[in-house]
């Protein structure tokens, strides 16, 4: 148990650091966040719509009765980067050398770590609105 414990945190921290690093170009409308949200046509709320539900998941992460959720939200919101940076973005964006993407990629596998480390949570929230059988 105790094992599972620093596996959790240590992925989760992993995802929240991340997340809330990015934060501060998505807020600031830094160059380059405003190129990618550009090239996507969803500049600026889209930026700003990011930007506030990775800083929701971030803190679901670091709260440890609902990290099972900011994984659940941590994989959604990445996935939408992911498939941005594989069908609009490229994965090398602006000269950054697949940074940007290779940083997904790690906050993706991180929560899909939580969410099975959290995994007994999950499924007790899901029994609890029977959108599963126990």
């Amino acid at each position: 148990m105790k094992t599972n414990n620093i596996f959790s945190w240590t992925f989760r921290l992993i995802a929240a650091i991340i997340l809330l690093q990015t934060l501060f170009f998505k807020f600031t409308a830094a160059p380059e966040s405003v190129y990618i949200f550009s090239q996507l046509g969803l500049e600026p709320w889209g930026r700003i719509g990011v930007g506030v539900a990775e800083l929701i998941v971030s803190i679901l992460l670091l709260i440890p009765r609902t990290a099972w959720l900011g994984a659940v939200g941590g994989v959604g919101v990445i996935a939408g980067a992911i498939f941005a940076h594989l069908t609009q973005l490229g994965i090398n964006v602006q000269g950054d050398g697949g940074l940007l993407f290779f940083m997904a990629l790690a906050v993706f596998v991180s929560c899909l770590i939580v969410l099975y480390l959290h995994r007994a949570e999950l499924l007790r929230f899901l029994q609890t609105r029977r959108l599963v059988k126990a």
